[in-house]
């Protein structure tokens, strides 16, 4: 019996062997994709912008009014989802001191512990990283 099992699973092997190899065999058709532009060549090369800087650690940026949220000081490319707030590795209550970072806000919060309340849980909805750009990212042609 274990003959007869082990003669049907080769010859099924060999038999899926032996397409693969007809597949393969085949060349592949070329795909006609063309760009929403036209088929212009694209020949002008851009250098890449200069890296942005953020402020040095421990200098807070000043409002620019009474109600704005504090501008974030570095990078927020932190994740921030349904189950998980990584700003909070740094900003929370207990982990604040010693990371050198500014706590959340009492206004934040909904308990002693720190924990945050629903309306304040997705930072980046009122906070955003203040950075010196060295170009501008988006043209302007506001005049007075």
């Amino acid at each position: 019996m274990k003959k007869l099992v082990t003669l049907a699973a080769l010859l099924l092997l060999s038999a899926c062997s032996g397409q693969q190899t007809q597949a393969t065999n085949q060349a592949a058709a070329p795909v006609n994709v063309q760009s929403l532009a036209g088929n212009h060549v694209v020949t002008d090369t851009i250098p890449a912008a200069e890296m942005a800087t953020y402020p040095k650690k421990g200098s807070a940026i000043s409002r620019n009014f009474a109600a704005q949220p504090p501008l974030i000081p570095h990078k927020a490319d932190y994740s921030i989802n349904r189950d998980r707030n990584s700003c909070m590795s740094c900003h929370s209550w207990d982990k604040a001191e010693r990371m050198k970072a500014t706590p959340v806000a009492k206004s934040h919060v909904i308990d002693a512990q720190g924990t945050l309340n629903g309306q304040n849980y997705f930072c980046t909805q009122c906070h955003v990283p203040q950075a010196d750009n060295k170009t501008a990212l988006v043209g302007n042609s506001y005049k007075m």
